[in-house]
């Protein structure tokens, strides 16, 4: 601690020694100050030892029993409630009103556990636990692996989860996949994709409403799960759909909106998007249907996951369980806000570690799902997002795990710890949002007013270039230019989600139209097709938000979580409007599926195969695939990305070439053949040229 202002000073020499007038008085005085000088610098570069974890004695369970666990003959109840004094189980009929038919003790276990078997069919009734802990009793609420609850999740359900799988579930099968790098995600929400009264989906809203085919427009355009499959994606990401806490299930006819990023019960769907929250089972076969359809489909399916933190904090089923040991503390003792939400979850201690591992394990076992997407995934340690690598791909090689490489906020989680994109040579097979290039592409997220490289900024293009690469490492990228990262994050271009929108902030297109005022709409179209365009042919995973193949807009709402329908929702009426747009996001997505050289799959493939060439201008892009990369039918491909307001000639490398893709569309077979000599590139628009 340092010295404060008003602390007196105490020369460490005896008064006798130091007396006026002695022949010692002069040495005394400068030795004197020198101890003086030496303990004040001492005393001030003087830390505290780091608090140790409270929770550090804390049993660890290893079992894999924790939850309740149902079978016509008995029900076993066990929690991990290491601090009770007593614990009590109490079962009700309905999942909300009415009075306990029965409260019983539980019996306490091994390593913090309590226990409690019930030796007669329980099928479909309720459940709390109410646990006592330092001479007062906690909140009566469901087991935190609760798989099946009752409206808004405040009651648990005995379910039998067989009887919940749709017809033929056994049969479902994932659509086929090869490198992670072929993926192309499509970020959804549940309510968005069906709500708006022209969608012609039935179930607008719910997750049946995404299972619906053959639905269209007032226009007859297809709509909702056609929709997607025509636009071509490979998956459909989709924003939380577990139990979240601020909508009011009972309550539909308030239609309340929320992206769901505020957990309440982790391994239970959503009830706002089943057609009866009441009956704990009808949310589990709803989700499984969705999914069974999606597959069927030709599409996989994602579901976004907030173990980060908690929409509350002295309420959440953690803290009544083991108050504090869930969430990270601060040396005096508070609660930790990496996330910029109250608290963050505590990822590195073993029950929590053990609880995340189990509980993606199981939506990907129980719900057969093909990948997840960690909510501020830089809160989570390196350790526990690996081991959740390693028990997800140990079930299937091909679920994809991704997540946003940054905090909220300062956290007290060492940065060397953290999965952040600067961290992620040490995660194994797990990917991180490239910032980089989406800033790059439109302007930085702090300053609205920002141009990016489609805009005509003349200072994004190295930014750029760091994202067609895929933020892996390349001698060709001047690090000291790109916006974020002053080195390559990723070891390989799988770890890379490339894009330039998502649900966060406001749209591509609104984005657009506030930084570019005076802009006419036909020149946004350029920039907002540019954008996608370069996301679509740049290496990595490529990323497209809803709605932006229609020109989504929000009306300017950038945080539109609890935003209406009116800004959120899904308008089927701007398929119609810009069709053209459509069909170029359309035609971009089967170029890259129909060309391996956009996704090649490793970091020594791309800095073989990729070369860029020099323009000598600050809006112009060009780069050169050559060797029939990643098997490619055609042998050379040249990309060329025009950012400026005007056009740009460049003189294009040796021999005949063919267009495949321009300003107006994109045609795999050709647009028009380019002999030899100069070529000149429209401006803000993006060419495809190859040579077989």
């Amino acid at each position: 601690m340092a010295l404060s202002p008003t602390t007196e000073y105490y020369p460490i020499f005896t008064p006798q020694l130091y007396q006026p007038g002695t022949h010692l008085q002069p040495i005394m005085k400068k030795f004197n100050l020198v101890i003086t000088i030496v303990c004040i610098t001492m005393l001030a570069s003087f830390k505290p030892a780091p608090k140790t974890d409270l929770f550090a004695d804390y049993p660890a369970y290893s079992g894999n029993d924790l939850g309740v666990n149902y079978s016509p003959q008995q029900t076993v109840f066990k929690v991990w409630a290491p601090r009770a004094i007593e614990v009590k189980l109490r079962l009700y009929d309905a999942g909300n009103g009415g009075e306990a038919t029965a409260t019983t003790n539980m019996t306490k276990g091994l390593n913090g556990t309590w226990e409690l078997a019930i030796k007669k069919d329980l099928k479909n009734k309720y459940y709390t636990f109410q646990v006592m802990q330092d001479g007062k009793w906690l909140l009566e609420c469901p087991d935190i692996y609760a798989r099946a609850v009752g409206v808004n999740g405040a009651r648990g359900m005995v379910a039998d989860l067989a009887s919940t799988n749709p017809k033929n579930w056994q049969n479902d099968k994932k659509p086929a996949q090869k490198n992670f790098t072929d993926i192309v995600l499509y970020e959804t929400h549940v309510r968005d994709i069906s709500i708006s009264s022209n969608s012609g989906i039935k179930n607008k809203g719910k997750f049946l409403g995404l299972a619906e085919t053959g639905t269209k427009s007032p226009d007859g355009e297809p709509t909702g799960l056609d929709h997607i499959k025509q636009l071509g994606v490979t998956h459909v990401h989709l924003l939380p759909s577990f139990d979240f806490n601020t909508v009011d299930e009972t309550t539909p006819e308030a239609n309340k909106y929320n992206w769901g990023y505020d957990p309440l019960n982790y391994n239970v769907p959503e009830g706002s998007y089943a057609t009866n929250p009441y009956d704990g089972n009808v949310r589990i076969r709803e989700f499984k249907t969705m999914v069974q359809a999606l597959h069927k489909n030709g599409l996989r399916v994602i579901l976004d996951v907030v173990y980060n933190h908690t929409s509350d904090t002295k309420g959440s089923n953690f803290n009544q369980f083991a108050p504090g040991y869930f969430y990270r503390q601060n040396a005096d003792g508070s609660y930790a806000n990496g996330t910029g939400c109250g608290n963050e979850v505590a990822s590195e201690r073993a029950m929590v570690r053990k609880f995340m591992i189990e509980s993606v394990v199981y939506w990907a076992k129980e719900y057969h799902l093909d990948g997840f997407r960690f909510d501020l995934m830089g809160v989570h340690d390196i350790e526990t997002m690996n081991q959740i690598s390693a028990a997800l791909h140990k079930i299937d090689p091909t679920i994809f795990i991704y997540g946003e490489g940054w905090t909220a906020g300062n956290s007290p989680l060492p940065e060397d710890q953290r999965a952040v994109k600067k961290n992620m040579a040490k995660l194994n097979e797990v990917a991180a949002f490239g910032d980089d290039l989406r800033d790059g592409l439109k302007g930085g997220w702090g300053d609205l007013k920002e141009k990016g490289f489609v805009s005509g900024a003349t200072d994004k293009k190295e930014s750029v270039k760091f994202g067609i690469v895929a933020s892996t490492p390349n001698t060709q990228v001047d690090y000291t230019k790109v916006n974020y990262s002053k080195a390559p994050w990723a070891a390989e271009p799988f770890q890379t989600i490339t894009y330039v929108s998502c649900h966060d902030d406001n749209t591509l297109f609104d984005r657009l139209k506030i930084s570019n005022p005076k802009a006419s709409e036909a020149d946004l179209i350029k920039m907002d097709k540019l954008a996608n365009a370069i996301v679509l042919t740049s290496q990595g995973v490529a990323f497209l938000h809803s709605g932006a193949e229609l020109l989504r807009t929000k009306k300017g709402i950038a945080n539109s979580y609890n935003s209406p329908d009116s800004i959120n929702k899904i308008d089927w009426s701007r398929k119609t409007k810009y069709k053209v747009v459509f069909d170029y996001y359309k035609g971009m997505v089967a170029l890259r599926k129909a060309h391996p050289a956009f996704r090649m799959p490793s970091t020594k493939m791309i800095q073989d195969n990729l070369k860029f060439i020099e323009t000598g201008d600050t809006g112009l892009i060009a780069y050169k695939i050559s060797n029939n990369a990643n098997g490619d039918s055609w042998k050379n491909i040249l990309v060329v990305l025009n950012g400026n307001t005007s056009p740009k000639t460049i003189k294009k490398p040796a021999g005949k070439w063919t267009l495949a893709a321009d300003e107006n569309g994109v045609n795999l077979k050709g647009i028009r053949t380019i002999g030899t000599g100069d070529i000149t590139i429209p401006a803000t628009s993006a060419y495809v040229l190859y040579r077989k």
